[in-house]
């Protein structure tokens, strides 16, 4: 099958410290400056010895009719450079492009509007500039309105919108009025939930009726779900692509090895028991702070116990990032009779295991210290400044549902599993 996006040895370059000159405004702003400045000779003789950037290097690439590709990486990899020069908005460097269809795109709150036009002008200049027929843009003027939910301000200057308002109307655009090719950027986020709902819905019915999207987000639970394959950009090159769980699993494993996801502590030999380490462990017992929400997860204490003590147990107490609001307490000896808070001297090493589908799309804040009392004193917990954090994403990767343990302190009613060994 011929691709409808083929796209072959693409780059872009940029002069750091330079205005996008490709850009018709930034053209026009520069001979303004240019014929009213006295030393233009001067700036542009120094602005030809700046630093050279390339967005995009050497991209090559091609999508089938109907294919839903998600484009990931971290900021400044390339993805909104990438869909600018498939929109048209700016040209690349070089390479070659070859685009078959009628191409419409969402990458900016308002990207296409006139901001004095009514919604109801914007509509129909941007079907005019996707080659459309009045008739054509009749047809599916409706189902925009409707979808957009913005009837009651269609006759009022879009430039009063709110950045919501703007985004519904502007993919309801997008989205309704037939394009071969859709090309999304992170522009989504803006939106509430409800809306980012039927907007998936929307792009799974364009995808269905045989049209291509190409989707940016950062959001890797609706990339996982809508895309079939992704392409991961990094420094302006691709890196790796193919199944999207694959691709969205790789670079999450390097974010977190980049990232760092263990804690270590000084030693200090005045203390009875003292934390040594604290990882964070997803199910391949690797270190990391990003996981996947519907995937278990363990959180490992390793503390030293340089004589023998009674009555001290280890506790984790699971927060919201902010530390405000506690979600549970779970303390070692709860499940672990055999342990009853006796320890001889050495090096333990104590892990507290999370179910998977649990906790919630977020950020969390982990507590964790060693006491040697029955009461939760603060003074008692050792901190450092060293408790993890990490987070939870949806990636798609499937439904899950899980019983909840009898009650217990904390939002959430959690039985968790400790284990733990003596190490040295």
């Amino acid at each position: 099958m011929k691709p409808i996006i083929s796209i072959r040895n693409l780059g872009k370059k940029y002069r750091l410290g330079l205005v996008h000159e490709d850009f018709l405004t930034e053209k026009v702003f520069k001979s303004v400056k240019e014929l009213f400045s006295r030393d233009a000779s001067q700036r542009k003789s120094k602005n030809n010895g700046s630093e050279e950037l390339w967005a995009l290097k050497d991209v090559s690439f091609d999508v089938k009719p109907g294919e839903v590709v998600g484009i990931i990486g971290r900021n400044g990899a390339g993805k909104s450079t990438l869909l600018k020069i498939l929109s048209s908005i700016t040209e690349p460097t070089e390479g070659e492009i070859r685009l078959s269809g009628r191409v419409a795109s969402l990458l900016e709150v308002g990207t296409g509007f006139h901001p004095e036009l009514t919604g109801r002008e914007n509509v129909y200049l941007n079907g005019a500039i996707m080659g459309m027929r009045r008739y054509e843009i009749n047809k599916k003027f409706d189902e925009i309105v409707a979808f957009a939910e913005v009837e009651k301000f269609l006759d009022t200057p879009v430039k009063r919108y709110s950045s919501g308002m703007y985004v519904r109307l502007a993919f309801a655009v997008a989205a309704h009025l037939e394009p071969d090719i859709l090309l999304v950027d992170e522009v989504l986020a803006v939106g509430d939930a409800a809306f980012q709902k039927k907007c998936l819905g929307k792009m799974n019915d364009v995808a269905g009726e045989g049209r291509t999207v190409l989707f940016v987000s950062h959001q890797m639970g609706i990339l996982g779900k809508l895309c079939e394959r992704a392409i991961r950009l990094e420094e302006g090159q691709i890196v790796n692509s193919g199944e999207t769980s694959e691709v969205i699993g790789k670079y999450l494993q390097e974010i977190n090895v980049s990232k760092g996801a263990a804690y270590s502590f000084s030693e200090d030999e005045s203390k009875i028991m003292q934390m040594r380490k604290i990882r964070i462990l997803d199910n391949s017992n690797e270190s990391v702070q990003i996981i996947d929400r519907v995937k278990p997860f363990r959180i490992e204490i390793t503390y030293q116990v340089r004589k023998r003590v009674a009555n001290s147990y280890v506790v984790f107490i699971l927060s919201t990032i902010d530390d405000v609001t506690r979600i549970c307490i779970s303390r070692n000896i709860d499940t672990m009779s055999e342990v009853m808070g006796e320890y001889e001297p050495g090096i333990y090493c104590t892990t507290v295991e999370f179910p998977g589908g649990i906790l919630n799309v977020g950020h969390y804040y982990a507590r964790l210290g060693l006491f040697k009392s029955q009461s939760l004193t603060k003074k008692d917990v050792f901190d450092d400044g060293k408790s993890p954090s990490f987070e939870l994403i949806d990636t798609g990767a499937g439904e899950f549902q899980t019983s909840l343990a009898p009650q217990k302190r904390g939002l959430l009613a959690l039985d968790l599993k400790w284990t733990q060994e003596k190490v040295e």
